[in-house]
């Protein structure tokens, strides 16, 4: 008769899913339970760091919204989200490196006119993105949908203000590729940030001594057919966390340099508020197929 102590506890709870019917599910599970098992008899976890761990887990699920997601935050402040990526993505082939989609992926991103200022007006330095979309072998993709969001001046999302449900969206929106895989919008030139920390993840990076900043940076989303759908953020050149993001997320391929410019115009021949900003970057996709991930708390006719 199995004992269910601590020689023999991990065994039959293995054996329990023995017969799960979907084999990755078993797989997952019984994995699951044995790094579990081994983590707590390595530690000799106590019954009160079990309790708090419960604890903390239940506060992480009720700080959740329908736009916010705080679970997110912390598989992103643990490396998990990066290391899920990186086993996603081992061979790029030249592709554009892939990142985090990160907890503001969120709301209604409208399709906008190429050239379109995203930035709602927000106080900031202006800034011209210039960008285009090709296959592995530089041929542009055309009518290709690339959702756009950053942090504000202030280090915030939209969906971080008060004012998000009256007031709507602002840096954030979707671009359509035109003929030559090109597009391009004005904005504010985003800055380092800090995560939120009035939450359980916060309260955890506070207590361990970890900074909570990101570097300044903007996310976009590629959703070319016949293609993998691109998740990655273009970060700014000489941002002082580049080198310590809280949540793992820069890649050398990632990071572009701006440049600072006085010029009367900007790009796209219309005048300019001196000095502004210039993001140029290229992004290459992969061949193959997938399903892009779709905004929190988005339209349920959006198409993501």
């Amino acid at each position: 008769m199995t004992q269910f102590n601590e020689t023999e506890l991990t065994a039959a709870v293995i054996k329990s899913f023995e017969d799960t019917p979907d084999p990755r599910a078993k797989f997952l599970l019984q994995e699951l339970v044995k790094s579990l098992h081994d983590y707590v008899s390595k530690t000799g976890l106590t019954f009160e760091e079990w309790e708090y761990a419960i604890d903390f887990l239940t506060r992480t699920g009720q700080k959740c919204t329908p736009i916010r997601q705080e679970f997110i935050l912390l598989s992103d402040v643990l490396g998990v989200s990066m290391l899920v990526d990186a086993v996603n993505h081992r061979e790029r082939e030249g592709a554009t490196e892939t990142t985090v989609l990160g907890p503001f992926y969120v709301g209604e991103h409208k399709v906008m006119p190429h050239g379109t200022d995203v930035s709602a007006n927000l106080p900031g330095e202006r800034m011209f993105v210039q960008s285009r979309v090709t296959d592995l072998k530089g041929k542009p993709l055309a009518n290709v949908p690339v959702d756009i969001w950053h942090a504000d001046d202030e280090g915030y999302y939209d969906s971080q203000r008060p004012t998000y449900a009256t007031e709507g969206p602002s840096s954030r929106a979707r671009f359509v590729t035109d003929a030559d895989g090109r597009f391009f919008f004005r904005t504010i030139l985003p800055c380092s940030y800090p995560i939120p920390t009035d939450g359980p993840v916060g309260e955890m990076i506070i207590q361990t001594r970890r900074h909570a900043m990101r570097p300044a940076h903007v996310h976009f989303l590629v959703n070319a057919p016949g293609h993998e759908p691109l998740i990655t953020h273009v970060f700014i050149d000489g941002d002082k966390y580049l080198n310590s993001d809280v949540v793992f997320g820069v890649k050398d391929d990632l990071i572009a340099r701006i440049e600072k410019r006085t010029d009367a115009l900007m790009p796209d021949g219309k005048p300019a508020e001196v000095p502004w900003h210039l993001m140029t970057y290229e992004f290459h996709m992969k061949p193959g197929q997938g399903a892009a991930p779709k905004p929190m708390a988005a339209k349920a006719d959006e198409h993501a």
